[in-house]
């Protein structure tokens, strides 16, 4: 198992005859790929605690709006009554707000595990002497990470970076289409 381990790790330090850096290639994927997963692991139970709360929030204020609806209309419950649908308005604004964020931590976390698995996935296809130097299976490779784009940024970023665009070229046309298209709406992918 030590020397499992041993074969495992990096080399750099003391590198032998059988030094290679495919492996060192390899290590540093693998290990990218997990501080994705582990970054997304630990976020996903905050952000469920504060979805939750959300969710609880939009819940009462619908309770408190109809129970201010159902309050009669009399001259001694206008005022308070027209300042507390007022303030349930300006509260429902700003938990539409958190939902409209709340969405971008999904599409961020989606991203992110596209990222983690095209990693994995590079990482077993550099690491497979038998599969390395064969174009089919780079093209199988770029299939599959193709195929788990949910949005139509990713895809076009993809895309173009294929075609020949550097990584920076692409960025500043996923910015430029990010700003053309940016609103509050919420957005399903």
């Amino acid at each position: 198992m030590a020397e499992e381990q041993n074969m495992r790790g990096t080399r750099v330090h003391s590198p032998d005859l059988d030094w290679s850096q495919v492996r060192e290639t390899v290590l540093m994927l693998e290990l990218a790929a997990g501080q994705i997963s582990a970054a997304m692991h630990e976020s996903n139970e905050p952000v469920n605690v504060l979805t939750n709360g959300f969710t609880s929030l939009a819940s009462l204020l619908a309770r408190i709006q109809t129970s201010l609806d159902a309050l009669p209309d009399t001259p001694e419950n206008a005022i308070l009554k027209q300042e507390l649908q007022g303030s349930t308005g300006e509260v429902n604004a700003v938990v539409a707000q958190s939902i409209v964020a709340f969405q971008f931590y999904d599409k961020l976390s989606q991203r992110l595990d596209h990222v983690g698995h095209a990693l994995a996935k590079l990482s077993d296809l550099v690491a497979d002497r038998g599969r390395l130097f064969n174009p089919e299976e780079w093209k199988a490779l770029q299939q599959a990470i193709r195929s788990r784009y949910s949005t139509v940024e990713e895809v076009a970023m993809f895309e173009a970076v294929l075609a020949g665009a550097t990584v920076q070229e692409a960025l500043q046309v996923f910015v430029a289409d990010r700003k053309e298209h940016a609103s509050n709406d919420i957005e399903l992918f």
